[in-house]
């Protein structure tokens, strides 16, 4: 795939026949593009340089109509921002030192700063290394940034960084608010660098952001600094109660590095399995036994108060004699429960065929998928008549996905009878599915051979074979062709 493939004809000639024929007749940057967007900066370059490239007998319609004159000195700086772009090395490698009279055009300097041509390059991080100062540079990082991902874009960033590490706290906060998650970790990272923000300040914002990369990075910085009991109860409640199960997992453990290994009690319970273990190893180190905590509240399987996170933190840190505290929640009124006791009893090795496989027609889908998960070794053993039921139309979708993946995974002429059923399924998904199971079907050795039946649903299917794999496909079901 070319880049031409990649932005679209459709999007360069919108550039090329809009931005540049309204640039070219004098129309202002600022009426003519989001000059606070990157995309229409890069998108102006592209559209004005790049489809030259790929029609080299045509001139751009902006280029016939209104020329660039062989001197750029006159020129405003609409036509200036063209002649930037242009195809031609020399007159962009001119451009750039015109451009010093109109600073609106710095964020086509930093695009030209990655140019392929080393003169071009050269001048305009000559330039940019000159102009940019903070105030510019806050407004340019999202730009810089994502010019830094080309093969030349590294000076960019390398002076962006420079330049930021002079900013203030106040005037970094605008970028840790930025909508591009690349701005903030870059935010961050020169914030942990420079230590402008205090460890409570770390401490919400891996709280708050829902980047991974800078949850991770203000979680470590705000620990690394701790050393009071004071900081200790800034940071640790927004560690806590945070929404990533990795923020909260940190905060957990640094419970027991605080002196307050109790705390960390309530999650033995968390809905993160992560985070149940990082309790587990806390309540250990006080002398605690996180198996007895969980037995004691699985012993009312009614409950229903009964976190979800406790029934499978029972299978997790147990013994495969508490399946028997886990089967009555087969019944619990909660999902969540339900869909835990099953996962807990497929930990502890304790699947009951007979027991699980009513929960199939479960109204929860999280129960069901648990179920298929527990009951998929012993797919063969399940009565294939009752799961092809569930495959029907009338059925819940994640009862017959559940059905379907148990008889896919059982083969053999059931797996067969239940995909070509689905073909006509309500939805697309589990139409698709259906498709991709009849095309990798094959006979079991040791299913009956000349099966009429089978090279019925096999011609069903015909759409979804050439005629060579069809003909295969039968022959090793033992069909004449």
């Amino acid at each position: 795939m070319t880049w031409y493939d990649c932005w679209g004809a459709g999007m360069l000639e919108d550039i090329e026949d809009g931005a540049a024929t309204r640039l070219a007749g004098g129309a202002p940057l600022q009426s003519t593009l989001d000059v606070a967007d990157p995309a229409d900066w890069l998108a102006l370059d592209a559209g004005v340089r790049e489809v030259a490239w790929y029609r080299p007998q045509f001139l751009p319609e902006w280029e016939q109509s209104t020329p660039l004159p062989a001197e750029l000195t006159q020129l405003g700086e609409s036509r200036l921002a063209l002649a930037l772009c242009h195809r031609n090395g020399r007159i962009r490698q001119e451009a750039v030192r015109q451009s010093v009279r109109y600073p609106g055009l710095l964020p086509l300097i930093v695009i030209r700063c990655a140019d392929w041509a080393g003169p071009v390059r050269e001048h305009a991080r000559q330039l940019l290394r000159e102009a940019l100062h903070v105030d510019s540079a806050l407004d340019l990082a999202p730009l810089i940034l994502r010019v830094g991902r080309r093969d030349r874009g590294a000076f960019g960033v390398d002076v962006l960084g420079q330049i930021l590490r002079q900013a203030s706290h106040e005037q970094l906060a605008a970028l840790f608010a930025d909508p591009d998650r690349t701005v903030r970790r870059f935010a961050y990272r020169l914030a942990v660098e420079s230590g402008l923000l205090r460890s409570a300040e770390l401490a919400r914002a891996a709280a708050q952001d829902e980047d991974t990369v800078v949850q991770d990075l203000c979680t470590t910085a705000a620990l690394a600094v701790l050393g009071d009991e004071e900081a200790y109860e800034d940071v640790l409640p927004p560690l806590l109660s945070a929404r990533n199960p990795r923020t909260r997992s940190a905060g957990v453990t640094a419970l027991r590095r605080a002196g307050r290994s109790e705390q960390a009690e309530p999650f033995l319970s968390d809905r993160s399995a992560l985070v149940r273990a990082c309790a587990r190893y806390v309540v250990r180190q006080q002398g605690g036994d996180p198996a007895a905590w969980y037995r004691e509240r699985c012993t009312a399987p009614g409950d229903p108060e009964l976190p979800p996170g406790a029934v499978i933190g029972l299978a997790e840190c147990g013994n495969r004699a508490d399946a028997g505290l886990l089967r009555p929640m087969l019944a619990h009124p909660a999902a969540g429960v339900r869909a835990r006791a099953v996962a807990g009893l497929r930990v502890l090795d304790c699947v009951d065929v007979k027991r699980l496989w009513p929960l199939l027609d479960d109204p929860a889908a999280g129960v069901v998928r648990e179920t298929v998960a527990a009951l998929l070794p012993s797919a063969k053993e399940l009565p294939a008549g009752w799961l092809l039921e569930r495959t029907s139309p009338e059925q819940p979708r994640h009862v017959r996905v559940g059905a379907f993946r148990l008889l896919d995974a059982r083969g053999g002429i059931a797996a067969l009878r239940a995909a070509v059923g689905l073909f006509e399924d309500p939805d697309m998904k589990l139409r698709t599915w259906a498709g991709q199971s009849v095309q990798r079907w094959h006979p079991l050795p040791d299913g009956r051979r000349g099966d009429a039946e089978v090279g019925e649903l096999l011609d069903r299917g015909r759409h979804l074979f050439s005629d060579y794999v069809l003909r295969r496909r039968k022959w090793e079901a033992g069909l004449d062709n």
